[in-house]
């Protein structure tokens, strides 16, 4: 078969960290072009400054990569969409449920493959800790997400804006990995939000949820973390406890450790590819509901400001 064409729209750190590897790593995939109004584009690839200019002038692209900031995508994404161009949605896939509830039906209608990439679901330690958690009885669940944003998020405004999820956007990931491998839907039960109080989304998070079963799941926030970073989960179950740690990808079960490779946006294209190829779309909102929840239920307590 014929390379996909596809084209990056934000190129970013994230694009350039991680999509642009995956891409050329990707026999599947031909980069066509990238998009940005900001950034410079890549050597030797067509570069437009904004997607009006790529779809007008060319070069043709099957698919669309968009890596813009949630707030702007559902514009982009239905532009495309109205071309017939496939879509995969960096993560968070939208500013609200809405939008993107209303880009899935767009897909659907012009029969295009939409792709909402929960990255994190792709870590080494998630699959075998999904299959492992099958058969076990949850007792209660820790999620510890703590990160220094200026380290992770250095002038990133938008990140810090309504629609921009703040703490969430990091920890939107973890939820991704916990709804994917838990056997049973949870959902929220209280939570406490912490803003600066010169910022629009919070810094901090506090949450509690509970499974169908009754079983405490306890979700820790946090982008003022110093020193050792921590992005972790603990699964306490009848047959023992299971830790996924690094974001994923260190998976420790009673009987060993195990380090596996970092193949997280490898994953997510060999899965867009073989959407596209199969004419399906895969839009899980579950995560991004969870913090939709937080936002509708939990209490907001100040702090003081943040400078970058």
């Amino acid at each position: 078969m014929d390379p996909i064409r596809i084209a990056i729209v934000g190129i970013g750190k994230i694009a350039r960290d991680q999509h642009v590897p995956a891409i050329l790593g990707n026999s599947a995939f031909s980069l066509a072009a990238t998009v940005s109004p900001h950034d410079a584009g890549l050597d030797g690839v067509p570069h437009h400054a904004s997607l009006d200019d790529l779809l007008a002038q060319g070069p043709a692209v099957d698919a669309i990569a968009l890596c813009t900031p949630p707030q702007v995508r559902y514009d982009l994404a239905t532009q495309a969409l109205k071309k017939g161009i496939h879509l995969f949605l960096e993560k968070p896939p939208g500013a609200t449920l809405a939008e993107v509830e209303a880009l899935k039906a767009q897909a659907d209608k012009v029969g295009v493959s939409l792709f909402a990439a929960w990255h994190s679901r792709f870590a080494a330690g998630v699959a075998p800790a999904r299959a492992w958690l099958a058969e076990r009885r949850i007792e209660k669940v820790s999620i510890v997400w703590r990160e220094d944003v200026r380290v992770w998020h250095p002038g990133q405004a938008w990140i810090w804006q309504p629609g921009g999820l703040g703490v969430f956007d990091p920890g939107i990931n973890a939820l991704s990995i916990v709804t994917h491998i838990l056997p049973r839907p949870f959902f929220l039960k209280d939570a406490t939000l912490v803003l600066p109080e010169n910022r629009a989304a919070p810094i901090a998070a506090d949450l509690a949820f509970r499974d169908t079963a009754g079983a405490p799941i306890h979700m820790d926030l946090d982008w003022r973390q110093t020193g050792p970073q921590s992005w972790d989960i603990i699964v306490d179950t009848d047959a023992g406890t299971l830790k996924l740690s690094h974001g994923g990808a260190v998976l420790t079960l009673p009987s060993g450790t195990d380090h596996g490779e970092d193949v997280e946006y490898a994953g997510l294209y060999a899965r867009f590819a073989t959407l596209i190829r199969g004419g399906r779309s895969d839009v899980d909102t579950s995560p991004l509901r969870l913090v939709a929840d937080a936002f509708l239920r939990g209490t907001r307590e100040t702090t003081e400001a943040f400078h970058d």
